[in-house]
């Protein structure tokens, strides 16, 4: 196992074993709220998983008992997000997320545990598989300190959960928690675990998704991303070029025929 020493880590973890970068949040005594050091790491670990060609997935995690992430730390240095110039304010996904400003189509899985707050949100909007513990409570306190919550749902709705649930969870703040049940129920999650399970869960589906041909995979993430962004017509018009582009020929013309499907 290695970590990659370019950059001093101080927020995070990133190591990289087995093709999977195991990137980790690691601010527990703040409950892993994310300041200016820690989007700033996020922007670079995501770069090394784009740019590495031995990482194929990258896992999200965190440290501490009670929470995942509570969103922004209100008590760090906030001129980062809000200089005095308001046009030239940041969103901070764009740094702690993957996908649109990173273009990391290798696929991300997050693991989520206890507390997941407000802007945690990002983490989890641009990941492909999300999982959690059976204690993960995911709630936005924005309502209740009178500030606006739209980017973080409008993510929410992208990932297919219905309208009524994502604007119950802005609407009512920290009174309206969804716990890891509802988040199954609902489609915020894909499978929920003991939290004693939950890396090594994390750790296995990165393990299968690793031992397959990366640039298929990249490809199949990335057609399904941007279909998001365009109307169904160009979305497969755009998937045949991808299918085109990243099918090894070989691969077409002798399939696994003796792998049996899984089902779950």
């Amino acid at each position: 196992m290695r970590q990659d020493a370019s950059m001093e880590l101080t927020a995070i973890t990133f190591e990289v074993d087995a093709r999977v970068a195991t990137i980790t949040l690691n601010r527990p005594d703040s409950l892993n709220a994310f300041h200016r050091e820690m989007a700033e790491e996020m922007s670079w670990a995501w770069e090394q998983v784009r740019d590495q060609d031995d990482i194929a997935v990258a896992v999200l995690q965190a440290n501490g008992d009670r929470a995942f992430c509570t969103g922004i730390d209100f008590t760090s240095d906030m001129e980062w997000l809000t200089p005095q110039n308001r046009w030239n304010s940041i969103d901070p996904g764009v740094m702690l997320s993957p996908k649109f400003h990173h273009k990391v189509w290798k696929p991300v899985i997050v693991a989520v545990h206890g507390l997941c707050a407000g802007g945690a949100q990002y983490f989890l909007n641009e990941a492909d598989l999300i999982i959690c513990s059976d204690d993960a409570q995911f709630f936005d306190p924005h309502a209740n300190v009178g500030i606006v919550s739209a980017l973080e749902p409008i993510g929410m709705l992208a990932r297919g959960v219905p309208l009524g649930e994502v604007l119950r969870w802005a609407l009512m703040g920290t009174e309206e928690r969804i716990g890891a049940e509802t988040a199954l129920r609902i489609g915020l999650v894909s499978e929920v675990v003991t939290r004693e399970r939950l890396r090594q869960r994390a750790k296995e589906l990165a393990a299968s998704i690793a031992g397959r041909n990366s640039i298929a995979i990249q490809g199949t993430v990335r057609a399904i991303w941007e279909s998001l962004e365009m109307p169904r017509q160009i979305a497969l018009q755009n998937g045949l070029a991808y299918a085109l582009l990243g099918n090894e020929p070989e691969a077409i013309s002798q399939p696994r025929r003796n792998e049996k499907p899984r089902v779950r």
